[in-house]
């Protein structure tokens, strides 16, 4: 599940190449499968979205929660290509944008009836 919070004057106009670029980066690094995602989009008024100073208002916050074991450098590569395509094909500069990686044991999540840990037909692997 990924949360994508940004002033809506800025994060509208872009969700759905936003959405593209975070889950390419999310098949490359990780290995989900193109069918695999949960974008939330949270466009804000700008008076009531706070963010350091030495920002525009392109700035984005993107939290990714995600089951844990995945390997301390996967989850770096998975930031560092995050800036990288962002800046690339959204022309947001890596200054404007905050990634948050939140993960919680596989015993945490619930779908399908069943909790992350009983899940044995998932079509990527976590452990990466």
């Amino acid at each position: 599940m990924i949360v994508i919070y940004g002033i809506k004057e800025n994060l509208n106009p872009i969700k759905a190449d936003m959405s593209n670029v975070i889950h390419d980066c999310l098949m490359s690094v990780l290995g989900m499968p193109e069918d695999k995602r949960a974008h939330r989009f949270i466009p804000m008024e700008k008076e009531d979205f706070y963010y350091p100073g030495g920002r525009s208002d392109a700035y984005t916050v993107i939290e990714i929660n995600m089951m844990e074991g995945r390997e301390v450098d996967t989850i770096k590569a998975l930031i560092k290509a995050l800036f990288s395509q962002i800046e690339r094909r959204l022309n947001i500069a890596p200054v404007d944008i905050e990634i948050i990686i939140k993960e919680q044991p596989a015993h945490c999540w619930g779908f399908r009836g069943m909790t992350g840990c009983e899940a044995r037909d998932l079509t990527y692997k976590v452990n990466v």
